[in-house]
């Protein structure tokens, strides 16, 4: 049986895109360093991953202060929800097309 990858969204491919879009869609909101401890990664590579989803337009970015610290925090956007809970379908089709 040949399996078709035309519904997987390239965007959740890596896995730390797949966890923050998890995050995100499970959650109203999230600031940076919550998720770069939850998911246990650097400044860095969070940064990249989010600029990735940005760039996408599957998140949207919320920037203020807490007194005198910068405060990030990310949501998912209804395009990244839209994707995400198709990308979700596809992996769900393709373990079911497995198991026949």
């Amino acid at each position: 049986m040949k399996v078709t990858l035309t519904n997987f969204d390239k965007a959740f491919e890596n896995r730390i895109r797949l966890q923050i879009m998890s995050v995100l869609v499970a959650n109203e909101s999230y600031d940076f360093n919550s998720l770069k401890e939850l998911l246990d990664v650097t400044d860095g590579n969070l940064a990249s991953h989010l600029k990735a989803l940005e760039k996408e337009e599957y998140i949207t970015v919320n920037k203020s202060f807490l007194g005198r610290k910068p405060n990030t925090r990310y949501m998912a956007s209804k395009t990244g929800m839209a994707a995400f809970k198709a990308h979700l379908q596809a992996l769900e089709n393709l373990i079911k097309q497995q198991k026949l």
